[in-house]
C-alpha cells in the first residue's frame, strides 16, 4: 500500500484539503456579511439612524437603541479598564507566587468562561434588585463590565509581561521606585497591547444580548441619566426578529450592529499597524 500513493501525491492532497478548509473559513463570514447587507442595506439611511422607533420598532429608526448601546459600553469601559489594569499590574509586579494569587488567576479564568446569561441573571439579582439600581444604564453597564473584565486583565497582563526587563531594571537602577517605574516606563510601553485588548472587549460587549436583557430594560425612549432604562441594539434586533415585528427593520438593525463591530475590528488593526510602525 505504501507504494500505491507517493509522498508527493499525499502532500498535494493534504495541501488541497488545507486550502479547502481555509477557503471555508474565509467564505462563511463573507457570506454572512453579504446576506445581511443584501437584506438590510436598503433600510439604512439617515432617518433610520437618527429617528426614534414607532409602532414598537416596525417603523421609524433606531437612534435610542444606538444611544443606549454606546451608553452601556461607556459605563462598562469606565469601570472595567481601571479594575482590569490595576489587577494586571498587581499580578505581574507585586503579587507573590502563593495559593491566593493562583486563586485570583483561576477566578479570572472562571469569569471569562461564565455564560452571559448567568452573568445577566447575577446582574438582575444583585444590581437590579438587591442594590436597587433597577433596569438602567448603570446596572446594564456594570453587568457588561463583568464580561469585559477578564479580557482587560489578561490583555494587560500579557502586554506588561512583554515589556523588556532591561527597561524596568534600568529605571530602578537610576533610583526610581517600583511604582514610578510602572507608571512612567512599564504602562506606556504596554499601552498598545492594553488598548487592543480593551477594544476587543468593547466588540464583545456590543454584541451581548442576554446580559442587557436582564439588567438594562427595554425602553425605546432616549435616556436622561444612567438610572434610566434603555434598549441596546442586540436586544432591539432580538425583539424585532423573535416577535415578528418587522423583518426588514431587524435586518437594518443587524447592518448597523455589524458596522459598529467592523469599525471596532478595523480600529484594532489600525492601532496594531500604527504601533508596529512606530515601535
Amino acid at each position: 500500500m505504501k507504494g500505491i500513493i507517493s509522498r508527493n501525491t499525499i502532500d498535494k492532497i493534504a495541501t488541497l484539503m488545507l486550502w479547502i478548509l481555509s477557503g471555508a473559513v474565509l467564505f462563511l463570514p463573507i457570506y454572512i456579511i453579504w446576506y445581511i447587507l443584501t437584506n438590510g442595506a436598503g433600510v439604512v439611511n439617515l432617518s433610520f439612524l437618527l429617528e426614534s422607533p414607532r409602532l414598537s420598532g416596525a417603523e421609524g429608526g433606531i437612534f435610542p437603541a444606538i444611544v443606549g448601546t454606546l451608553a452601556l459600553v461607556t459605563v462598562a469601559i469606565l469601570t472595567a479598564v481601571p479594575l482590569g489594569m490595576g489587577a494586571a499590574i498587581y499580578l505581574t509586579s507585586y503579587a507573590p507566587d502563593n495559593a491566593f494569587i493562583r486563586l485570583i488567576n483561576f477566578s479570572v479564568e472562571i469569569l471569562a468562561g461564565t455564560p452571559s446569561v448567568v452573568i445577566g441573571l447575577f446582574g438582575y439579582a444583585f444590581l437590579v434588585i438587591y442594590l436597587g439600581f433597577g433596569f438602567s444604564i448603570l446596572a446594564g453597564g456594570l453587568s457588561l463590565m463583568f464580561m469585559i473584565l477578564p479580557w482587560t486583565v489578561r490583555a494587560s497582563e500579557e502586554a506588561i509581561k512583554r515589556v523588556s526587563k532591561e527597561l524596568s531594571e534600568g529605571s530602578l537602577a537610576l533610583g526610581a521606585t517600583r511604582w514610578q517605574t510602572i507608571r512612567h516606563v512599564v504602562i506606556p510601553s504596554a499601552m498598545p497591547g492594553i488598548t487592543t485588548g480593551v477594544i476587543l472587549g468593547i466588540g464583545k460587549a456590543i454584541g451581548e444580548t442576554a446580559v442587557i436583557m436582564y439588567t438594562a430594560g427595554s425602553s425605546l425612549l432616549l435616556p436622561r441619566s444612567i438610572f434610566d432604562p434603555v434598549r441596546a441594539l442586540p436586544y432591539h434586533l432580538y425583539i424585532l426578529a423573535s416577535e415578528g415585528i418587522s423583518e426588514k427593520m431587524s435586518y437594518g438593525t443587524a447592518v448597523v450592529l455589524l458596522g459598529m463591530i467592523l469599525v471596532i475590528n478595523l480600529l484594532v488593526v489600525a492601532l496594531q499597524h500604527h504601533f508596529g510602525i512606530n515601535k
